[in-house]
């Protein structure tokens, strides 16, 4: 019998239903064992939470500052076949919550082990699946796969879409005037593709990496004008978070003022920044092929 360990933070769902789709193939299989267990922050996180709480943990997604999280119920020392680990992406970051699992003594569990990543995030991961792989690397893991489900909205109404969800919980948009904020119904029913996949692989003992194979299915695909933008992006929140980490941690009131700051340029990057950025990065593509063409092999090459 092939035993799956899935380990997954989801402060909205929406990461739990793709979770539940991918492993779908699984289910009333009499030679598959799943094993899940859902990474919970100490004290949770609210959903739908306040602009001042969202921007909060900023500073401690960038940095990589774990949360404290209540102990898990696995067994770390079990022998697992496959580990399935799945994130959200905070800020260019992977959440709060799968940083903490991921420096936890319990990420042992990836020791010698394959391990196949599921992110669910708006549009742009590919700087937080380069930290995720490094821990994973770290924990003596082995990157089997990765997955991608993204918001597939155009960036700007993206944004928008995303932040009425975030601070209001409601994922329908006014009557269907605007489109449903997240990741579609459809692409989520759809992610059980990459399940049977996955089933096929752990039916043959293949422990090679089967990326190229998910991405014949469309698991992953890297928008050329992304890189230079989360890079971009990246160096400017490295900014802002020591910033405010200099007047204390999450939760301390000396550093709410500088949170706020953070908050109004967030509204202005929305406004007036991101417009001007993604054309920017539109042109960029055009005027630095090369730089472009280098990173896109990059991350093409080192997705897994």
């Amino acid at each position: 019998m092939k035993k799956i360990l899935i380990i997954h933070y989801s402060q909205t769902g929406q990461l739990t239903d793709i979770v539940q789709s991918v492993t779908a193939p699984f289910k009333n299989n009499e030679t598959v064992s799943i094993v899940y267990e859902n990474i919970k922050p100490k004290p949770a996180f609210p959903f739908p939470w306040s602009a001042t709480q969202f921007c909060d943990v900023f500073p401690e997604s960038v940095e990589g500052i774990p949360c404290e999280i209540e102990p898990v119920q696995f067994d770390p020392n079990e022998s697992y076949d496959l580990v399935i680990l799945a994130y959200q992406v905070w800020f260019l970051a992977p959440s709060l919550p799968i940083t903490a699992f991921l420096n936890s003594p319990e990420a042992k569990v990836m020791n010698g082990r394959p391990v196949l990543t599921i992110i669910g995030c708006r549009n742009m991961w590919l700087l937080a699946h380069e930290t995720v792989k490094q821990q994973i690397i770290k924990s003596g893991g082995r990157l089997f796969g990765n997955i991608v489900l993204g918001d597939r909205t155009n960036n700007l109404l993206g944004v928008l879409t995303i932040a009425i969800w975030m601070l209001s919980g409601k994922k329908k948009m006014f009557f269907g005037l605007l489109p449903d904020a997240g990741i579609s119904d459809k692409d989520i029913h759809d992610a059980s593709k990459f399940g049977t996949i996955l089933m096929k692989s752990l039916k043959n003992n293949d422990p090679e990496s089967i990326q190229e194979t998910l991405n014949m299915h469309g698991a992953v695909t890297v928008v050329p004008q992304y890189i230079l933008f989360e890079k971009r992006i990246q160096r400017i929140f490295k900014i802002w978070s020591k910033f405010i980490l200099r007047k204390g941690e999450r939760g301390n009131p000396a550093r709410k003022f500088r949170v706020r700051l953070f908050l109004g340029y967030l509204f202005a990057a929305i406004a007036v920044i991101a417009p001007v950025s993604t054309v920017l990065s539109i042109l960029a593509v055009k005027f630095k092929k090369d730089e472009i063409q280098n990173a896109i092999d990059y991350f093409s090459k080192n997705i897994v």
